[in-house]
């Protein structure tokens, strides 16, 4: 389904003279396969404490006391929830292509998961930790894809 949903906006971007339509396409199409389960996960009901933690590295220092698995898991994981986000988002366009934009991205989009998390009192602890380490594995993500980063892209007028 993923190729099929690529070919076909890359079509209708073509139509429409886009300059990079498959690559952009690609790109769209990875940051929400790629971030679309983390949200699910993060956005399904659980059965741990609930709570809020507004102070960084608060529970980052819990994490660290507990075993090697529960820190690969929740730093881990963390890093994760927007790195597909983070790798496309440059790639995709121009106006993304700096750390300090996908930085910001990352950030909004992890501060609004983390309030939806309090907010609809899903079983889960919302953390200034965890938007600092989404953002933190966003921007990671990014750095890696540096040379595709879609500075090359000519911006047609209809892209605008």
């Amino acid at each position: 389904m993923g190729i099929l949903a690529i070919l076909l906006l890359a079509r209708h971007r073509a139509r429409r003279g886009h300059p990079a339509a498959v690559r952009t396409a690609l790109a769209d199409v990875g940051i929400v396969v790629g971030t679309a389960p983390w949200i699910w996960m993060i956005l399904t009901p659980g059965s741990g404490q609930e709570g809020i933690s507004l102070w960084p590295a608060q529970d980052l220092g819990w994490v660290a006391t507990e075993s090697s698995q529960t820190v690969l898991v929740q730093v881990g994981g963390n890093l994760l929830v927007f790195a597909a986000l983070g790798a496309l988002l440059p790639v995709r366009s121009p106006r993304w292509a700096s750390a300090a934009r996908v930085a910001a991205v990352a950030a909004t989009a992890s501060i609004v998961l983390e309030t939806l998390q309090y907010v609809l009192r899903l079983g889960r602890f919302s953390s200034a930790d965890d938007v600092l380490i989404n953002t933190m594995g966003a921007v990671l993500a990014a750095l890696v894809t540096r040379r595709w980063w879609a500075r090359r892209i000519p911006v047609s007028r209809q892209a605008r």
